[in-house]
């Protein structure tokens, strides 16, 4: 049946732009690669599985990616896009704890990825510098190197994209009488986890709560003072929720309570706008976010240095920075010219206040004598009615924080969540054609803002990735390898390498 929804889907879009290409007549951009990996443990090591938008995640496989799309010309008053990308091919399964109540025993189940699916598949419009879009994209964080970062907080480049409808502008524009000094960009979207199957999957049905069919939404609104000069600076905040949806909560293999949350068109405004009295615990859903800051200094040599942070919040107390130093802080220096070396990047991480171990709210006990509120514990990236925060077991926001994914025991929360440490990367070009890119990182880890551990587990991750693409006789080629290990109780010792060869070119339909 899925199968049979995307191949109408697929001949939607076709007739759709079968009038557009006459009237629109731009190339078609296309991609076709082939991508085989192994490694020594049950998931790929943190360094291949992440920041590929969930393409990877299995130990071992070969996976044939196609990817066609029409870019939106940002220099037309009037343009459009679409784009599809699919992923076929076959992965090693990971193993899940899995309770048999018939039997009364646990026991193990095998889970890999959909031999096939659909990775990307939309259509939008752009009209001056507003778009809307439809379906599912992969998109860039614009604070963070999507290359060599740890990962934007609150939407990275490491889960599939969600299904849904966005609109927004389509690149910062100037804010009126403001001489061009300040620009705005902003986006909202509204869209569907299509992930209960793999989640129900991954259960144990042992002990926990199952989370499935909720609903996503995500708002950012970003000032920038004008690019052209040598200094300029970004501001903001970026929010997204989960609303809607069934939760059902096991105990020693019994089912004790099972709630749905049907989606209600108010869901929408109320997810906009949070407001305590809206039928739920205190607010619709599940809200939380990030403030982003930028400042950039581009040198008369054409190099620029970046410094940054993101600071996570899951409530009012996150928002009023009442979390110490959580956040992401980098810096990052770019050369600005090829050479051995072209850009450097180095992040402390650091999740570990979490406004402190201890949420109390005196209006929970009428008549207690403790009336001072505490609104600790905030546990980032999880929530008890509407789970993780994450898409087929990766998390939407950094991946240096271990996904439920891994989670063998078939728990499907951020168990590590309380973590800190340091990441650095570095890429260039040692020849002409010739591309190389390290990343390192380390951490230490130990349960969640409420639950912590009873020690805290390390881990220490590097990859070595080398990219060749041929000049002369054969443009558009280009071929990877990576290799990968993990070291440590928090992941595991792993190691893993991953080659592939992939050929993009341009499709002229009408001349």
């Amino acid at each position: 049946m899925k199968m049979k929804r995307i191949a109408a889907a697929a001949l939607a879009i076709g007739a759709w732009l079968s009038p557009a290409l006459a009237a629109d007549p731009v190339g078609l951009e296309y991609e076709v690669s082939l991508t085989a990996n192994a490694s020594t443990g049950d998931h790929a090591p943190y360094m291949i599985g992440s920041w590929n938008y969930g393409r990877i995640t299995g130990a071992s496989g070969i996976w044939n990616d196609g990817r066609i799309e029409k870019r939106t010309d940002l220099q037309k008053r009037f343009s459009w896009g679409a784009g599809v990308e699919y992923m076929a091919g076959y992965g090693s399964a990971a193993e899940y704890d899995r309770y048999d109540a018939a039997h009364m025993t646990m026991g193990r189940r095998g889970v890999r990825q959909a031999p096939v699916r659909l990775q990307q598949l939309y259509g939008e419009v752009k009209y001056r510098g507003v778009y809307l879009l439809a379906g599912m994209k992969e998109r860039r964080s614009l604070i963070v190197d999507g290359d060599l970062s740890s990962g934007d907080l609150t939407r990275s480049n490491n889960a599939r994209p969600i299904p849904g409808v966005a609109a927004g502008f389509v690149d910062f524009q100037d804010i009126p009488l403001t001489g061009g000094w300040v620009q705005i960009d902003g986006e909202i979207m509204y869209g569907r986890f299509t992930d209960s199957s793999f989640r129900e999957k991954t259960f144990n049905y042992y002990t926990g709560e199952l989370w499935t069919g909720n609903w996503y939404t995500y708002k950012r609104c970003y000032f920038r003072t004008r690019p052209s000069m040598p200094f300029s600076v970004t501001v903001g905040m970026q929010t997204a929720g989960e609303f809607a949806g069934r939760r059902r909560y096991y105990y020693q293999g019994e089912l004790r309570s099972d709630t749905r949350r049907p989606f209600k068109v108010k869901d929408i405004f109320e997810m906009f706008f949070p407001l305590e009295g809206s039928g739920e615990d205190y607010y619709k859903g599940n809200s939380l976010g990030s403030w982003d800051f930028k400042a950039r200094y581009n040198f008369r040599d054409g190099s620029a240095l970046s410094a940054y942070f993101e600071w996570p919040w899951e409530d009012g107390s996150g928002i009023g920075k009442a979390t110490g130093w959580d956040g992401l802080w980098g810096l990052q220096y770019d050369f600005g010219r090829q050479g051995a070396v072209t850009k450097v990047l180095l992040e402390y991480f650091d999740f570990t206040n979490q406004s402190g171990p201890i949420h109390w709210a005196p209006g929970d006990s009428p008549g207690t004598d403790m009336t001072n509120p505490a609104t600790g514990g905030d546990s980032y990236y999880d929530n008890v009615f509407y789970g993780p925060y994450a898409n087929y077991g990766m998390s939407i926001g950094t991946p240096f924080v271990v996904s439920p994914l891994y989670n063998s025991d078939g728990v499907q929360t951020f168990v590590h969540s309380r973590a800190r440490g340091f990441h650095a990367a570095v890429e260039g070009t040692l020849r002409t054609g010739f591309d190389y890119r390290v990343k390192l990182s380390y951490q230490k880890a130990g349960g969640t803002g409420r639950i912590p551990a009873v020690r805290r587990l390390t881990d220490t991750s590097a990859s070595v990735a080398v990219r060749w693409r041929p000049v002369g006789s054969m443009p558009g080629f280009c071929l990877t390898a990576q290799a990968a290990f993990d070291a440590g109780k928090l992941r595991g010792n792993n190691f893993g390498a991953l080659v592939g060869i992939s050929y993009t070119g341009l499709l002229n339909i009408v001349k």
